[in-house]
Protein backbone atom coordinates (compact mmCIF):
# COMPACT_ATOMS: atom_id res chain seq x y z
CA UNK A 1 0.00 0.00 0.00
CA UNK A 2 1.17 3.80 -1.07
CA UNK A 3 2.05 5.82 1.92
CA UNK A 4 3.08 9.30 1.21
CA UNK A 5 4.30 11.79 4.42
CA UNK A 6 3.40 15.33 4.29
CA UNK A 7 5.40 17.40 6.82
CA UNK A 8 6.90 20.60 7.58
CA UNK A 9 3.30 22.24 7.25
CA UNK A 10 1.00 24.52 9.34
CA UNK A 11 -2.28 21.97 9.69
CA UNK A 12 -5.23 23.87 9.27
CA UNK A 13 -7.64 21.45 12.13
CA UNK A 14 -10.99 22.25 12.86
CA UNK A 15 -9.98 24.48 15.77
CA UNK A 16 -6.14 25.59 15.50
CA UNK A 17 -3.49 26.01 12.73
CA UNK A 18 -0.07 23.58 14.11
CA UNK A 19 2.84 22.53 12.82
CA UNK A 20 2.37 18.98 12.04
CA UNK A 21 2.74 16.19 9.63
CA UNK A 22 0.12 14.46 8.01
CA UNK A 23 0.68 10.83 7.10
CA UNK A 24 -1.31 9.35 4.11
CA UNK A 25 -1.98 5.46 3.48
CA UNK A 26 -4.46 4.18 1.00
CA UNK A 27 -6.53 6.85 -0.06
CA UNK A 28 -7.03 7.89 3.75
CA UNK A 29 -5.14 9.89 6.16
CA UNK A 30 -3.77 7.94 8.16
CA UNK A 31 -2.36 9.81 10.84
CA UNK A 32 -1.88 13.59 12.09
CA UNK A 33 1.44 14.58 13.66
CA UNK A 34 2.41 17.45 15.70
CA UNK A 35 5.91 18.48 14.63
CA UNK A 36 8.08 17.63 11.54
CA UNK A 37 9.17 14.09 10.53
CA UNK A 38 12.81 13.09 9.30
CA UNK A 39 11.09 9.93 7.93
CA UNK A 40 12.97 8.70 4.68
CA UNK A 41 10.69 10.19 1.66
CA UNK A 42 8.60 12.74 3.81
CA UNK A 43 7.86 15.85 1.71
CA UNK A 44 8.83 18.75 3.03
CA UNK A 45 6.38 21.27 2.65
CA UNK A 46 7.95 24.59 3.58
CA UNK A 47 5.88 25.90 5.93
CA UNK A 48 2.87 25.69 4.48
CA UNK A 49 -0.75 25.89 5.15
CA UNK A 50 -2.47 22.10 4.53
CA UNK A 51 -5.74 22.21 4.33
CA UNK A 52 -8.54 19.89 3.50
CA UNK A 53 -9.69 19.25 -0.49
CA UNK A 54 -12.33 21.82 -1.07
CA UNK A 55 -15.95 21.02 -1.62
CA UNK A 56 -17.99 23.23 -3.89
CA UNK A 57 -21.55 22.60 -4.14
CA UNK A 58 -22.05 25.22 -6.73
CA UNK A 59 -20.21 25.96 -9.63
CA UNK A 60 -21.54 26.86 -13.07
CA UNK A 61 -17.88 27.29 -14.15
CA UNK A 62 -19.07 24.54 -16.93
CA UNK A 63 -20.73 26.97 -18.96
CA UNK A 64 -18.53 29.44 -18.82
CA UNK A 65 -15.97 26.72 -20.62
CA UNK A 66 -18.53 26.07 -22.79
CA UNK A 67 -19.35 29.91 -24.08
CA UNK A 68 -16.28 30.80 -23.60
CA UNK A 69 -17.64 34.06 -26.06
CA UNK A 70 -20.83 35.20 -26.65
CA UNK A 71 -21.32 33.82 -30.38
CA UNK A 72 -18.56 30.65 -29.75
CA UNK A 73 -19.84 27.35 -28.06
CA UNK A 74 -16.87 24.77 -27.50
CA UNK A 75 -17.12 21.24 -27.75
CA UNK A 76 -18.93 20.02 -24.58
CA UNK A 77 -16.61 17.42 -23.36
CA UNK A 78 -13.59 19.65 -23.84
CA UNK A 79 -15.46 21.88 -22.38
CA UNK A 80 -15.96 19.64 -18.93
CA UNK A 81 -11.94 18.22 -18.82
CA UNK A 82 -10.74 21.94 -19.12
CA UNK A 83 -13.52 22.88 -16.12
CA UNK A 84 -11.88 19.50 -14.17
CA UNK A 85 -8.40 20.62 -14.54
CA UNK A 86 -9.43 24.39 -13.39
CA UNK A 87 -11.14 23.34 -10.47
CA UNK A 88 -8.64 20.88 -9.74
CA UNK A 89 -5.69 23.51 -10.00
CA UNK A 90 -7.86 25.65 -7.79
CA UNK A 91 -8.03 22.99 -4.78
CA UNK A 92 -11.58 22.06 -5.33
CA UNK A 93 -11.73 17.76 -5.36
CA UNK A 94 -15.22 17.72 -4.79
CA UNK A 95 -17.39 19.53 -7.35
CA UNK A 96 -20.71 20.23 -7.49
CA UNK A 97 -21.72 20.92 -11.18
CA UNK A 98 -24.77 23.34 -11.22
CA UNK A 99 -26.32 22.93 -13.86
CA UNK A 100 -29.47 24.44 -15.27
CA UNK A 101 -32.72 22.69 -15.82
CA UNK A 102 -35.41 24.85 -17.89
CA UNK A 103 -34.75 28.52 -19.57
CA UNK A 104 -36.80 31.64 -19.29
CA UNK A 105 -36.42 32.85 -22.80
CA UNK A 106 -32.94 34.22 -22.41
CA UNK A 107 -29.98 31.36 -22.14
CA UNK A 108 -31.17 28.35 -24.50
CA UNK A 109 -28.06 27.39 -24.74
CA UNK A 110 -28.08 26.07 -20.92
CA UNK A 111 -30.34 23.71 -21.76
CA UNK A 112 -27.98 22.15 -23.81
CA UNK A 113 -25.53 22.46 -21.67
CA UNK A 114 -27.36 20.38 -19.15
CA UNK A 115 -28.17 17.70 -21.67
CA UNK A 116 -25.03 17.10 -22.41
CA UNK A 117 -23.21 17.93 -19.56
CA UNK A 118 -25.01 14.74 -17.55
CA UNK A 119 -24.04 12.77 -20.90
CA UNK A 120 -20.36 13.67 -20.37
CA UNK A 121 -20.28 13.01 -16.48
CA UNK A 122 -21.98 9.37 -17.33
CA UNK A 123 -19.12 8.10 -19.83
CA UNK A 124 -15.73 10.25 -17.93
CA UNK A 125 -16.73 9.45 -14.26
CA UNK A 126 -16.46 6.24 -14.33
CA UNK A 127 -12.87 5.70 -15.96
CA UNK A 128 -11.47 7.65 -13.18
CA UNK A 129 -9.67 10.49 -15.37
CA UNK A 130 -11.02 13.30 -13.97
CA UNK A 131 -8.96 15.28 -11.60
CA UNK A 132 -12.06 16.25 -9.10
CA UNK A 133 -14.87 13.79 -7.64
CA UNK A 134 -17.83 15.59 -9.52
CA UNK A 135 -21.71 15.04 -8.69
CA UNK A 136 -24.21 17.18 -10.35
CA UNK A 137 -26.11 20.23 -8.57
CA UNK A 138 -29.79 20.18 -10.67
CA UNK A 139 -30.96 23.87 -10.75
CA UNK A 140 -34.51 23.77 -11.32
CA UNK A 141 -36.20 26.92 -12.59
CA UNK A 142 -39.66 26.43 -11.43
CA UNK A 143 -41.88 28.89 -14.13
CA UNK A 144 -39.57 27.23 -17.00
CA UNK A 145 -42.33 25.25 -19.49
CA UNK A 146 -38.88 22.68 -20.07
CA UNK A 147 -37.96 22.47 -16.42
CA UNK A 148 -40.29 19.41 -15.84
CA UNK A 149 -38.83 17.26 -18.88
CA UNK A 150 -35.74 18.16 -17.91
CA UNK A 151 -35.73 16.72 -14.49
CA UNK A 152 -37.66 13.99 -15.54
CA UNK A 153 -34.60 12.64 -17.21
CA UNK A 154 -32.10 12.80 -14.79
CA UNK A 155 -34.31 12.35 -11.72
CA UNK A 156 -33.20 9.23 -10.74
CA UNK A 157 -29.53 9.50 -12.42
CA UNK A 158 -26.85 8.37 -9.31
CA UNK A 159 -24.90 11.58 -9.80
CA UNK A 160 -27.55 13.88 -8.44
CA UNK A 161 -26.62 14.90 -5.08
CA UNK A 162 -28.23 18.02 -4.85
CA UNK A 163 -30.99 20.34 -5.94
CA UNK A 164 -31.97 24.07 -5.84
CA UNK A 165 -35.19 25.33 -6.84
CA UNK A 166 -34.37 29.00 -8.70
CA UNK A 167 -37.30 31.65 -9.46
CA UNK A 168 -35.61 33.76 -12.03
CA UNK A 169 -38.52 36.03 -12.85
CA UNK A 170 -38.08 39.15 -12.85
CA UNK A 171 -39.45 41.30 -9.45
CA UNK A 172 -37.83 38.19 -7.39
CA UNK A 173 -35.12 37.33 -5.59
CA UNK A 174 -32.13 38.65 -7.53
CA UNK A 175 -34.02 40.69 -9.65
CA UNK A 176 -36.22 42.10 -7.52
CA UNK A 177 -35.30 45.80 -8.87
CA UNK A 178 -37.53 45.73 -12.11
CA UNK A 179 -35.19 48.86 -13.72
CA UNK A 180 -32.02 47.12 -12.86
CA UNK A 181 -33.43 44.46 -14.46
CA UNK A 182 -34.92 45.90 -17.34
CA UNK A 183 -31.52 47.57 -17.72
CA UNK A 184 -29.62 44.53 -17.54
CA UNK A 185 -31.44 42.67 -20.61
CA UNK A 186 -31.63 45.56 -23.00
CA UNK A 187 -27.51 45.37 -22.78
CA UNK A 188 -26.95 41.76 -23.07
CA UNK A 189 -30.02 41.15 -25.65
CA UNK A 190 -29.91 44.65 -27.59
CA UNK A 191 -33.72 44.51 -26.97
CA UNK A 192 -35.72 47.95 -27.41
CA UNK A 193 -37.92 49.11 -24.25
CA UNK A 194 -41.06 47.94 -25.88
CA UNK A 195 -39.44 44.31 -26.25
CA UNK A 196 -37.93 44.16 -22.71
CA UNK A 197 -41.59 45.30 -21.05
CA UNK A 198 -43.08 42.70 -23.09
CA UNK A 199 -40.81 39.89 -22.00
CA UNK A 200 -41.54 41.15 -18.62
CA UNK A 201 -45.19 40.35 -19.00
CA UNK A 202 -44.89 37.49 -20.32
CA UNK A 203 -42.58 35.89 -17.52
CA UNK A 204 -44.64 37.20 -14.81
CA UNK A 205 -47.64 35.74 -16.87
CA UNK A 206 -45.86 32.38 -16.72
CA UNK A 207 -44.25 32.47 -13.15
CA UNK A 208 -48.17 33.00 -12.21
CA UNK A 209 -49.27 30.11 -13.92
CA UNK A 210 -46.19 27.62 -13.74
CA UNK A 211 -44.47 28.08 -10.26
CA UNK A 212 -46.66 26.80 -7.61
CA UNK A 213 -48.08 23.64 -9.78
CA UNK A 214 -44.07 22.98 -11.30
CA UNK A 215 -42.74 23.38 -7.45
CA UNK A 216 -45.25 21.00 -5.74
CA UNK A 217 -44.23 18.55 -8.95
CA UNK A 218 -40.91 18.74 -8.61
CA UNK A 219 -40.64 18.50 -4.36
CA UNK A 220 -42.89 15.29 -5.32
CA UNK A 221 -40.92 13.90 -7.76
CA UNK A 222 -37.71 14.06 -6.09
CA UNK A 223 -38.87 13.25 -2.68
CA UNK A 224 -37.76 9.55 -3.19
CA UNK A 225 -33.99 10.74 -3.13
CA UNK A 226 -33.52 12.32 0.05
CA UNK A 227 -31.24 14.80 -0.95
CA UNK A 228 -30.45 17.93 -0.20
CA UNK A 229 -32.37 20.44 -1.06
CA UNK A 230 -32.10 24.45 -1.34
CA UNK A 231 -33.78 27.53 -2.16
CA UNK A 232 -31.92 30.15 -4.37
CA UNK A 233 -31.15 33.91 -4.29
CA UNK A 234 -33.66 34.35 -1.10
CA UNK A 235 -35.31 37.82 -0.25
CA UNK A 236 -38.71 36.80 1.52
CA UNK A 237 -38.52 35.60 5.01
CA UNK A 238 -42.61 33.77 4.81
CA UNK A 239 -40.78 31.42 1.57
CA UNK A 240 -38.64 31.03 3.40
CA UNK A 241 -40.18 29.28 6.25
CA UNK A 242 -42.23 27.52 3.76
CA UNK A 243 -39.34 26.24 2.46
CA UNK A 244 -38.27 25.09 5.39
CA UNK A 245 -41.70 23.63 6.26
CA UNK A 246 -40.80 21.47 2.65
CA UNK A 247 -37.71 19.84 3.57
CA UNK A 248 -35.78 22.81 2.12
CA UNK A 249 -33.05 22.96 4.46
CA UNK A 250 -30.40 25.08 2.69
CA UNK A 251 -30.60 28.83 1.75
CA UNK A 252 -28.36 29.65 -1.56
CA UNK A 253 -27.10 33.47 -1.86
CA UNK A 254 -29.43 35.47 -0.12
CA UNK A 255 -30.35 38.55 -1.67
CA UNK A 256 -30.55 40.27 1.71
CA UNK A 257 -29.16 40.40 5.46
CA UNK A 258 -32.98 40.03 6.43
CA UNK A 259 -32.91 36.94 4.78
CA UNK A 260 -29.94 35.12 6.10
CA UNK A 261 -30.77 35.82 9.46
CA UNK A 262 -34.27 34.39 8.56
CA UNK A 263 -32.62 31.02 7.41
CA UNK A 264 -30.52 31.53 10.55
CA UNK A 265 -33.61 31.94 13.19
CA UNK A 266 -35.33 28.72 10.70
CA UNK A 267 -32.20 26.80 11.52
CA UNK A 268 -31.50 26.39 7.92
CA UNK A 269 -27.94 26.69 6.24
CA UNK A 270 -26.58 29.53 4.40
CA UNK A 271 -24.48 29.32 1.56
CA UNK A 272 -22.58 32.51 -0.17
CA UNK A 273 -20.63 33.44 -3.31
CA UNK A 274 -17.01 33.17 -3.03
CA UNK A 275 -16.58 35.96 -5.88
CA UNK A 276 -19.03 38.28 -3.94
CA UNK A 277 -15.88 38.38 -1.24
CA UNK A 278 -12.67 38.49 -3.91
CA UNK A 279 -14.67 41.17 -5.66
CA UNK A 280 -15.74 42.91 -2.31
CA UNK A 281 -19.18 43.00 -3.17
CA UNK A 282 -22.16 41.41 -5.51
CA UNK A 283 -22.23 41.75 -8.87
CA UNK A 284 -25.88 42.15 -8.59
CA UNK A 285 -25.95 44.86 -5.93
CA UNK A 286 -27.03 42.68 -3.17
CA UNK A 287 -26.13 42.02 0.11
CA UNK A 288 -22.33 41.94 0.58
CA UNK A 289 -21.23 38.21 1.58
CA UNK A 290 -18.65 39.45 4.01
CA UNK A 291 -21.26 41.26 6.01
CA UNK A 292 -23.04 38.37 6.44
CA UNK A 293 -20.18 36.50 7.35
CA UNK A 294 -19.70 39.66 10.06
CA UNK A 295 -23.11 38.99 11.45
CA UNK A 296 -22.87 35.02 11.75
CA UNK A 297 -25.35 34.35 9.05
CA UNK A 298 -23.01 32.12 6.72
CA UNK A 299 -22.05 28.15 7.14
CA UNK A 300 -20.41 27.83 3.26
CA UNK A 301 -18.61 29.17 0.33
CA UNK A 302 -19.56 28.43 -3.20
CA UNK A 303 -17.47 29.35 -6.02
CA UNK A 304 -20.43 30.03 -8.20
CA UNK A 305 -18.82 31.25 -11.53
CA UNK A 306 -14.88 31.20 -10.47
CA UNK A 307 -13.25 28.00 -8.71
CA UNK A 308 -10.14 29.88 -7.64
CA UNK A 309 -12.02 32.03 -5.93
CA UNK A 310 -12.70 29.50 -2.93
CA UNK A 311 -9.56 29.51 -1.50
CA UNK A 312 -9.03 32.97 -2.12
CA UNK A 313 -12.20 34.52 0.08
CA UNK A 314 -11.35 31.71 2.61
CA UNK A 315 -8.32 33.90 3.41
CA UNK A 316 -9.90 37.12 3.04
CA UNK A 317 -12.47 35.90 5.58
CA UNK A 318 -10.42 35.30 8.14
CA UNK A 319 -8.08 38.92 7.28
CA UNK A 320 -11.57 40.81 7.25
CA UNK A 321 -14.28 40.00 8.90
CA UNK A 322 -12.87 38.89 12.42
CA UNK A 323 -13.27 34.71 11.73
CA UNK A 324 -10.38 32.70 12.19
CA UNK A 325 -8.47 31.15 9.77
CA UNK A 326 -10.15 27.32 10.79
CA UNK A 327 -13.47 28.83 10.62
CA UNK A 328 -12.69 30.55 7.48
CA UNK A 329 -11.77 27.17 5.61
CA UNK A 330 -14.26 25.63 7.12
CA UNK A 331 -16.68 26.84 5.20
CA UNK A 332 -14.85 26.07 1.90
CA UNK A 333 -14.36 22.21 3.22
CA UNK A 334 -16.20 21.08 6.35
CA UNK A 335 -19.45 23.42 6.38
CA UNK A 336 -19.98 22.32 2.72
CA UNK A 337 -19.06 18.77 2.95
CA UNK A 338 -21.90 18.39 5.74
CA UNK A 339 -24.59 20.20 4.63
CA UNK A 340 -24.08 17.49 1.29
CA UNK A 341 -23.81 14.64 3.50
CA UNK A 342 -20.36 14.19 2.69
CA UNK A 343 -19.47 12.54 6.17
CA UNK A 344 -15.48 11.47 4.83
CA UNK A 345 -14.38 14.36 4.07
CA UNK A 346 -14.13 18.39 5.19
CA UNK A 347 -11.33 17.86 8.05
CA UNK A 348 -7.58 16.96 8.28
CA UNK A 349 -8.65 13.60 10.52
CA UNK A 350 -7.41 10.12 10.42
CA UNK A 351 -9.41 7.80 8.48
CA UNK A 352 -11.02 10.46 6.54
CA UNK A 353 -10.30 10.67 2.89
CA UNK A 354 -6.90 12.40 1.58
CA UNK A 355 -8.04 14.76 0.01
CA UNK A 356 -6.04 18.34 0.42
CA UNK A 357 -4.40 21.13 -0.77
CA UNK A 358 -1.00 22.95 -0.05
CA UNK A 359 -1.19 26.70 -0.02
CA UNK A 360 1.27 29.30 0.49
CA UNK A 361 0.22 32.80 0.89
CA UNK A 362 2.55 35.39 -0.76
CA UNK A 363 1.42 39.10 0.39
CA UNK A 364 -1.69 37.52 1.07
CA UNK A 365 -2.82 36.13 -2.11
CA UNK A 366 -2.90 32.51 -1.32
CA UNK A 367 -1.46 29.94 -3.74
CA UNK A 368 -2.35 26.51 -4.57
CA UNK A 369 1.36 24.50 -4.78
CA UNK A 370 -0.34 21.38 -4.68
CA UNK A 371 -3.74 18.75 -4.66
CA UNK A 372 -4.28 15.20 -3.59
CA UNK A 373 -7.25 13.57 -4.46
CA UNK A 374 -7.72 9.97 -2.35
CA UNK A 375 -4.13 10.60 -1.23
CA UNK A 376 -2.98 10.67 -5.16
CA UNK A 377 -1.65 13.96 -6.36
CA UNK A 378 -3.70 15.76 -9.23
CA UNK A 379 -2.09 19.41 -9.41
Amino acid sequence: MSETILTNALLVLPEDVVPGTLVLRGGLIADVQPGRTVAAGAVDCGGDHIIPGVVDLHTDNLERQVQPRANARWPSRSALLAHDAQCAAAGVTTVFDALCLGDLGFDPGRVQTFYEGVDDLAALVPTGLLKAEHLLHLRCELPAMDMVPAVESVADHPLVAMISLMDHSPGVGQYRDIPRYRAMRQRQKQMTDAEVDARIAELLERRARLREPQRRWLLDRIAHRDLPLASHDDDDVAEMARNAEDGIRISEFPVTMDAACAARELGVTVIVGAPNIVRGGSHSGNVAAADLIRAGAVDALASDYVPAAMVEAAWIAAATTGISLPRAVASITEGPARMARLDDRGRLAAGLRADLVRVRAMEGLPMVRAVWRGGERVA
